[in-house]
């Protein structure tokens, strides 16, 4: 308890230090996120509870505490927004086909024994709580992507505001085609770093290469980064367009 106030207080000061009193709000944001999430997944226990509309109300509390409450309500934040929210529809619907498709829900061979205690009989849809839990792990990345390019197009609007609606849209192209690649390997990188020990215990089971990739713990992870590097590339052209297309409408007021 100790390390982790530590690591919290540290992490605190130099959020201050280098944003101010955004770095601040930030920080706040991380328990509000917490808390919306935690809220949200007491809920999804409930059999009588949709865990897709509980996953699009969630992200929209997200959404709203990233955008507004850190960087506070303006253009960019708005057209972020918006954006957000639209890749986050489309990409719910997608991700519930692919779930059921691949029948990645529920719990892997390798977690019975230490679930044989439980009762699996919860009443609750997995493949709703699967689709649920990819959106969630999502959402961030889209997100960060959503405001790193409103941002910059707001800024070349500023300084340029004669530039046309296809200009802008072609600057935000070229942005999402820088931070693409590298927020996809983010994910990837992520998924092996917390899922190390995974890989051990799966070479400690004598598996081969073959009974690792169908492996459905492994296999629902790689589903997740795919489908979050899905929805960073759904993201890069949406925003650029709705940004565009927003600051062309209100040219001049």
């Amino acid at each position: 308890m100790n390390v982790l106030v530590c690591l919290a207080a540290i992490l605190f000061l130099l959020m201050v230090l280098i944003g101010g009193k955004k770095g601040a709000r930030s920080f706040i944001a991380l328990f509000l996120n917490f808390s919306v999430l935690l809220f949200t997944i007491l809920i999804m226990t409930n059999p009588h509870a949709n865990p897709i509309i509980l996953t699009l109300i969630a992200c929209t509390f997200i959404s709203c505490i990233n955008l507004f409450f850190i960087n506070e309500v303006n253009n960019k934040t708005i057209t972020a927004f918006v954006s957000t929210i639209i890749t986050l529809a489309i990409l719910l619907f997608f991700i519930v086909i692919v779930t059921d498709k691949t029948m990645i829900q529920g719990f892997g061979e390798e977690e019975t024994e230490e679930l044989s205690a439980f009762s699996l009989y919860l009443g609750v849809d997995f493949v709703k709580i699967g689709a649920a839990m990819i959106i969630m792990s999502t959402i961030g990345a889209i997100i960060d992507v959503a405001i790193s390019i409103s941002s910059p197009m707001r800024e070349l609007y500023n300084h340029h505001p004669n530039v046309s609606r296809k200009e802008l849209f072609t600057f935000g192209i070229s942005i999402g085609r820088d931070i693409l690649g590298t927020n996809t390997n983010t994910l990837f990188f992520a998924f092996f770093g917390g899922y190390l020990a995974m890989i051990i215990w799966f070479k400690d089971l004598s598996y081969s290469v073959g009974d690792i990739v169908n492996s459905k713990i492994f296999s629902a992870e790689m589903i997740n980064i795919l489908c979050a590097g899905i929805g960073i590339a759904m993201v890069i052209p949406i925003t650029s367009w709705i940004t565009a297309y927003y600051f062309d409408k209100t040219r001049g007021k």
